[in-house]
């Protein structure tokens, strides 16, 4: 039997849009699509493109509480309606702002997000699914936050909880930005471990993601932080996600695996404060796919996130579909693709290589040896401390 992927996309995310101005633009996903496009990738035998549904009022329900879905809703329909607060319920002025359509949009990011899910954990053919357009992480049961109206990975991990009640679920988030929602969300529940590898909260939103936030009640030890300094680069990130993240899922031995790739790590992000190049993805990819096999019953659900330079997100998201469909990819972009970003997004550097190498990252590093050197030794400790307290949480009687 072939392992099959899935990737679920329609143009329809477009309509996932604060307005122009805004960071988190729906044309990312839109390039996206266009790369692995050019690149052959959708043409795979292997590949099953499939279109999304919206979630139900029910399947939202099971996350998030009826009051907030209505409100949603409401401001959907009218987002000047004066009847509302909006800023109650996160949806300011401010990161998130309510447009017409939201509601709309959001139950459809979610109800990609539950057919993926679906897809590799009803169907033994598929191995992987991947939804790009998912990984709003930091949406709470009653509020939006940073760019999320509904929290499409908890409505995914609550609809397969909902199909098994004891599934196990490993959740994986490297986005730079710290998975607040799906933390908080499953904070005293044993059977989703929760890891993120994240910039520090001390200098970035939302401001969590600590050490010491590791779950209550039965649930403790079951969430997992690398709060990361910034300018972490690719040698240290790599050999922390290496050394950590194979041990911790065979010691949790889950049923399936979620992750959540936002990629505004990069260096370069408008955002962040991080050093990585595209080049560290594929290692991140490698890494991931292999655990997946090994100690996730080779069950791999992936969802988008962060990424705020839209020539970067499309050739970080096509090296992982790239790695589910085990495609080598020359490390070049096609000229159209290339022609498409300079007409669309002139104000970004255009890229020429599908990925870099982070040259910039290490030649700031080789100016700065105490900086370096802080960083490579805190990394370090990291391992240890994942070593010594993580994983002996998971590695019960």
């Amino acid at each position: 039997m072939v392992d099959r992927v899935g990737l679920i996309y329609t143009d329809e995310y477009q309509k996932y849009n604060f307005g122009k101005d805004h960071p988190f633009r729906p044309l990312r996903l839109k390039f996206t699509y266009s790369l692995m496009d050019k690149l052959n990738l959708l043409n795979s035998s292997r590949l099953e493109i499939i279109k999304p549904r919206m979630a139900t009022n029910n399947e939202l329900e099971r996350i998030h509480s009826l009051e907030y879905v209505n409100i949603v809703r409401k401001l959907s329909e009218n987002p000047r309606d004066n009847t509302i607060s909006p800023y109650i319920y996160g949806l300011g002025p401010g990161d998130t702002p309510a447009f017409e359509g939201m509601y709309e949009a959001s139950a459809l990011v979610c109800g990609a997000s539950i057919l993926a899910a679906e897809k590799v954990w009803n169907e033994e053919d598929f191995k992987v699914s991947f939804n790009p357009a998912g990984g709003l992480h930091h949406a709470l049961r009653n509020k939006a936050s940073g760019f999320c109206i509904f929290n499409d990975i908890g409505v995914a991990i609550k609809h397969l909880q909902n199909l098994q009640k004891d599934i196990r679920i490993a959740y994986l988030d490297i986005d730079c930005h710290h998975g607040d929602g799906v933390q908080w969300l499953f904070y005293d529940d044993p059977n989703v471990l929760k890891i993120s590898f994240h910039q520090d909260g001390r200098f970035l939103f939302p401001g969590t993601g600590f050490i010491n936030e590791n779950g209550e009640g039965k649930g403790k030890g079951y969430s997992i932080n690398f709060p990361l300094l910034p300018s972490t680069n690719n040698k240290n990130f790599i050999n922390l996600f290496r050394k950590t993240v194979p041990k911790l899922l065979e010691a949790y031995s889950p049923d399936i695996l979620f992750t959540q790739l936002g990629v505004d790590t990069y260096f370069n992000d408008p955002l962040t404060e991080m050093g990585l190049s595209i080049a560290a993805y594929r290692d991140i990819a490698q890494t991931i796919k292999t655990s997946a096999r090994e100690f996730c019953q080779n069950r791999w659900v992936a969802f988008g996130g962060g990424g705020y330079l839209i020539s970067v997100v499309p050739r970080a998201w096509t090296l992982f579909l790239a790695k589910m469909l085990d495609v080598q990819l020359k490390n070049e972009l096609p000229d159209s693709w290339i022609k498409e970003i300079k007409e669309n997004v002139p104000y970004e550097e255009t890229p020429y290589l599908l990925w870099d190498r982070g040259e910039k990252i290490e030649v700031q590093m080789l100016s700065h040896p105490e900086i370096a050197k802080k960083i490579t030794d805190y990394t370090k400790s990291l391992i240890e401390i994942s070593n010594e307290k993580y994983l002996p949480n998971l590695i019960k009687p």
